[in-house]
């Protein structure tokens, strides 16, 4: 069986060409146009422009990634249909259309949330031998627009346990970069300013921020205050903002304060659903101290539970997890694509 999957819910336009065969799953082809230079001077992407690009961008990208895979016959065609910026995927989701009438395939609507967490199942050819080992899981995905604590009880059952109330993880990152003059995207710098070895010798220079929500009942998030935070101390130290030094302690200061309020809600979590494994996902999941110090954290407090965390490659959006959760989902596919809808706060 051959799958393409397309995805276009932000600034990216990603298709990828999957072959699943013998309970093996190959990727033929895995492309993405990003469109991050674009929006730079935006601060953030831009909903209109992006679709725009989308439109460019679909046919070469669609091209490429066939001529790739060899130009197979393809069976299905999966489709982001939400959560996402609404002009850009109703942009894919009229191509994915187009496509499913002109090669009579049927069409799969994909969560985008969903497929971050499937994610980590790229590249496991015997997935059906490990769901006795995996599940129950709580599945933390965190990116740009999303901050979420998912319990998992099988692949399609899932229960949203806990979200963010205001700003997503990655959101407050880009603020903060935003704020210290470093630019979008805000991820990317922070971490890697965050890693440079700084040896602060001069008190004044050490920072100490809030961890928003903490040590609630709930499970839920947090991040508007951090940022705020950040930005009154910025603005009562204007002096020190020219200190590069002083730009990297906030950046390390600002990364650890998400990444202690992540852990310790994921642990919780884990621990009280008494769970198998903590499943990683979403663009976020790409910062390595996140991913390290996780990995540390459980097999320091829960040492039996499993971890699973996607490839670098797939933690930001991409085509090849909106694929793999195609095929999870084909029992969906349907030939009456007219019905297909976007819904761009669709929940899982």
């Amino acid at each position: 069986m051959i799958i393409i999957g397309i995805d276009t819910s932000c600034d990216d336009t990603c298709i990828a060409v999957l072959e699943a065969r013998n309970k093996k799953i190959k990727i033929l082809s895995n492309i993405i146009s990003s469109q991050t230079n674009l929006h730079t001077k935006y601060g953030g992407v831009y909903p209109f422009l992006a679709k725009r690009e989308h439109q460019k961008n679909l046919p070469i990208v669609l091209k490429k990634a066939l001529k790739k895979a060899k130009n197979p016959k393809i069976d299905l065609i999966g489709i982001t249909v939400g959560p996402g910026l609404e002009p850009c995927l109703w942009t894919g989701v009229n191509f994915a259309k187009d496509l499913s009438d002109t090669l009579v395939k049927p069409l799969i609507p994909v969560n985008h949330i969903e497929a971050h967490i499937l994610a980590n199942f790229v590249g496991k050819s015997q997935i059906s031998n490990l769901k006795s080992q995996i599940f129950p899981a709580v599945c933390l995905v965190v990116s740009g627009g999303h901050t979420q604590l998912i319990l998992m009880r099988g692949i399609g059952k899932y229960k949203l346990i806990g979200e963010t109330r205001d700003d997503a993880a990655g959101e407050c990152l880009d603020k903060v970069a935003r704020i210290l003059g470093l630019g979008y995207p805000g991820g990317p710098v922070i971490a890697a300013l965050a890693a440079m070895k700084l040896k602060v010798k001069n008190e004044k220079l050490k920072i100490n921020l809030p961890r928003p929500m903490m040590y609630t009942k709930d499970y839920d998030f947090s991040f508007s205050g951090l940022k705020t935070a950040v930005l009154y101390k910025v603005q009562s130290e204007k002096r020190k903002i020219k200190s590069e030094k002083y730009i990297q302690e906030m950046c390390r200061e600002v990364q650890q304060a998400v990444i202690d309020v992540l852990i310790h809600k994921t642990l919780r979590a884990a621990k009280d659903y008494k769970v198998k494994s903590i499943i990683l996902g979403g663009g976020v999941a790409a910062n390595d101290e996140l991913r390290k110090q996780l990995q540390e954290r459980i097999k320091k407090e829960i040492p039996n539970t499993k971890y699973l965390i996607p490839d670098t490659k797939y933690c930001t959006d991409n085509a090849v997890m909106i694929a793999i959760t195609a095929l999870f989902n084909k029992k969906k596919a349907t030939k009456n694509w007219k019905k297909i809808r976007v819904d761009a706060n669709l929940k899982i």
